[in-house]
């Protein structure tokens, strides 16, 4: 009789988990370049706006254009089901907590996508100069993707908690064949989520140009406590990359990764930069902003499933304009605002010049980064304890 081994635990390391090592080098702010470019955009600031509806809608994808980031519009949501979304948004902003998942459930059952809202909002974004990049689900991605590129959408983004190249369901039309897609796409597709080295690997293989890389650290997704799934996120990017490394060794073709979810603050950023990421996604800091369509509030997009739930609505209040939050100035000392400025500061420090170069910046795990030192900060709820 053979026995089974056992299952061995393997340590994983969350962004809070780990700290920058400075090297021998320092550079002038001046020298630092922080600009990438992914599926074809020209992007200043490494920073995509997540497709949530408390985040982006075409008036914060154009101002985040504006300064040289990228918000990705949910066509999915609010945006492209009602007409007069900014009152759907008030009252998912105004709802009381016990009613809210209900409310969701209803919003989002009761009024299907439409197509025409689809091309509306893509002609919105580009009115407003923003480059248009707008994401699905892969059950949609069959239809939508199609009506986006017509529309004139720069980029269309297909994803999901986690995705795979091998899905299984009992209805093959329901199946996406993502290499097929690829090649059927007349604008970039790019995918997500994955956070292990095999899928990032494989889903790099289809042809996609970009992957999204985090399961479950974001503010709003109670993903990891509804189903267990997540992998933290300093693990999950060094996965990717050496993923995106391989698969640039094989093929001389880089695809980018961009580390999506449990990034809160500007040190998060180049956290996630050093662990191999070339751009990140973010959510909450985002729907902080003054304009956001939040109005405060922050929530999940898994929150409407008429299942199983998943995703709070949190609120995180708004602590300036976009444009404050994105470079600046900033009236806050706790890495929210200016995050720019933040990321070229970090950048010159490490000695890199470029986000490439701080694929090379060396990590270490830091149990005590958050609490060395900060036991006025935290009596006094500053600084990095700011409520």
């Amino acid at each position: 009789m053979t026995v089974k081994s056992r299952k061995e635990f393997l340590r994983a390391y969350g962004l809070d988990e780990i700290a920058l090592v400075p090297s021998s080098v320092t550079v002038d702010p001046e020298l630092v370049d922080i600009s990438t470019c992914i599926a074809g955009i020209k992007m200043d600031i490494p920073v995509f706006a997540a497709a949530m509806d408390s985040v982006v809608n075409p008036e914060t994808a154009g101002i985040l254009g504006k300064y040289g980031a990228v918000g990705v519009l949910n066509l999915e949501g609010v945006q492209t089901r009602y007409e007069d979304a900014d009152k759907v948004l008030s009252e998912i902003a105004s709802v009381s907590k016990e009613a809210y998942v209900p409310l969701m459930q209803r919003i989002y059952q009761e009024s299907n996508v439409s197509e025409e809202l689809v091309k509306k909002r893509i002609k919105e974004i580009k009115s407003a100069g923003g480059p248009v990049v707008v994401s699905s689900t892969p059950l949609q991605a069959g239809w939508l993707g199609p009506a986006a590129a017509e529309a004139g959408a720069d980029a269309f983004l297909i994803q999901s908690t986690v995705v795979s190249t091998k899905h299984k369901s009992k209805d093959i039309k329901r199946n996406l064949n993502l290499q097929e897609f690829c090649k059927q796409m007349p604008i970039p597709v790019m995918a997500g989520n994955s956070t292990t080295y095999e899928v990032t690997l494989d889903l790099m293989r289809t042809g996609i140009q970009a992957v999204f890389i985090g399961i479950g650290p974001g503010a709003a997704c109670t993903t990891r406590g509804v189903l267990g799934i997540g992998v933290p996120m300093g693990t999950s990017m060094l996965n990717a990359s050496l993923a995106r490394d391989h698969f640039f060794e094989e093929t001389g073709s880089y695809v980018p990764v961009i580390a999506d979810g449990g990034i809160v603050n500007s040190g998060d950023i180049c956290k996630a930069l050093a662990c191999g990421a070339d751009a990140v996604m973010i959510g909450s800091p985002i729907a902080r902003a003054e304009e956001a369509p939040g109005r405060g509030f922050h929530w999940g997009m898994a929150t409407p499933n008429a299942i199983l739930p998943r995703g709070a609505r949190i609120k995180v209040g708004q602590a300036g304009t976009l444009k404050e939050i994105l470079v600046g100035p900033s009236k806050s000392d706790d890495g929210s605002m200016n995050l720019a400025g933040a990321v070229k500061t970090a950048l010159a420090t490490l000695g890199a010049e470029t986000i490439r170069d701080m694929h090379e910046i060396d990590v270490v795990i830091a149990p005590s980064l958050l609490t060395e030192g900060k036991v006025y900060q935290k009596a006094q709820g500053l600084g990095m304890y700011k409520g």
